[in-house]
């Protein structure tokens, strides 16, 4: 028999129905109450927001714009467009810059390394300039670029005007924006990421401490990055891991500087303590299909990327991993080609009612030509003889 599978046509709606659901399960761990103006807990490795408020209130983001910053720069040094090791001029907008500082002056030149610390740990607006204008000539050019990259990257509540976070006119982002950046950075660039959880920095005789308490407090904590204006208030982004699960939390406009520490602590208390993030193994959610018309008679799914799913705890056990794809499956089918989805689906307490918790393509491990007539013309007879089966069936 033909298997039966969802229509394509639904397929749409589960996956928009799955991007809110978070916030959409009544049976969801429901947070403490957090005293910010907006804040966002992510689990990094699955991309699902856990929980939030506010979430996309565009506020004034302070030296959380230095995270972007680093991006940029980070970006480069993989591309080898600037290495650790060059030394960078220091111009006298940037030995001016007010506010937190590095302490560089033009009689010297610190290293693109040296910058880079003095950025993550000391937020030295000084090296933020002196950075930026080596890697574009200008912090203006800089921060165009700092603006394509937030578009490229799905910040659609992002603003940048400067490169440091000074408080000026159109210069905003918002807390889901920068708490998808921070798994952006522990992602994408896992040999430079380290540098968040320097807790201590030393530059010309000039000892720093970290700004981010937390990397004080509490062991699962590696980073990121703080920012205060007053316009701003006090705000942190944070990441923390236990075995394979990261989450990121992004706290905007706490009252102070404590208050960010202990608000976000709060939230990652909650997050470890509810939640719990569940990769399958391939063969467990890989599966073999029919195919007519082709010179196989089947092919093998398989996940296009790693499958990592946001699993209240308790629920992991509960995984099921359901295929969609439309039936009959005609060749030729490419290797690579996405052929359907397959979803992990975990039954809610209470009501013991399924409901779809992550999903992720399935493609094809490998080719399947088309065959030739007598091949084909066999297949369609093999589903009509199918079809006319199912029917008989019905009547029964």
């Amino acid at each position: 028999m033909v298997k039966r599978t969802w229509p394509l046509a639904l397929l749409a709606a589960s996956l928009t129905m799955m991007a809110s659901a978070a916030q959409a399960y009544s049976w969801w761990p429901q947070p403490p109450h957090i005293a910010a103006k907006a804040w966002v807990l992510l689990d990094a490795r699955s991309g699902e927001v856990l929980a939030s408020d506010n979430p996309n209130m565009e506020l004034p983001p302070a030296s959380l714009t230095k995270m972007m910053t680093l991006y940029l720069a980070f970006e480069d040094l993989k591309m080898g467009r600037i290495k650790l090791s060059d030394h960078v001029p220091v111009s006298v907008k940037a030995w001016k810059m007010g506010g937190s500082r590095m302490f560089i002056d033009p009689s010297k030149h610190p290293t693109v390394q040296q910058l880079l610390r003095g950025i993550s740990t000391d937020s030295g607006n000084d090296a933020v300039v002196a950075l930026a204008q080596y890697i574009s000539g200008t912090e203006a050019a800089f921060v165009n670029r700092m603006n394509a990259k937030a578009k490229q990257l799905g910040m659609d509540h992002t603003h940048y005007s400067d490169a440091t976070g000074y408080p000026v006119a159109d210069h905003y982002s918002t807390a889901l924006d920068i708490a998808h950046l921070g798994a952006d950075l522990w992602r994408d660039f896992p040999q430079y990421y380290p540098l968040f959880s320097e807790k201590v920095f030393t530059y010309d005789n000039i000892t720093q401490s970290n700004r981010n308490r937390l990397l004080w407090r509490d062991p699962r904590v590696d980073g990121i990055k703080t920012g205060h204006t007053d316009a701003a208030g006090f705000c942190l982004v944070t990441s923390a891991q236990k075995g394979n699960t990261r989450f990121v939390t992004a706290v905007l406009g706490t009252a102070t500087d404590e208050a960010r520490a202990s608000q976000s602590k709060a939230l990652l208390d909650f997050a470890f303590r509810n939640f719990v993030t569940v990769r399958p193994a391939e063969h467990d959610i890989r599966r073999q299909i029919d195919v007519y018309g082709g010179k196989r008679d089947t092919v093998w799914l398989v996940p296009a990327r790693p499958m990592w799913i946001s699993v209240p705890r308790g629920l992991e056990r509960s995984l099921k991993f359901h295929l969609i794809y439309k039936a009959p499956l005609h060749a030729p089918i490419a290797k690579g080609q996405v052929l359907g989805t397959i979803q992990a689906v975990a039954k809610v307490p209470d009501d013991n009612k399924p409901e779809v918790l992550g999903s992720v393509d399935m493609e094809a491990a490998n080719a399947v030509r088309r065959a030739s007539w007598f091949g084909r013309k066999w297949d369609e007879l093999r589903l009509w003889w199918q079809s006319d089966e199912q029917s008989v069936q019905a009547k029964e």
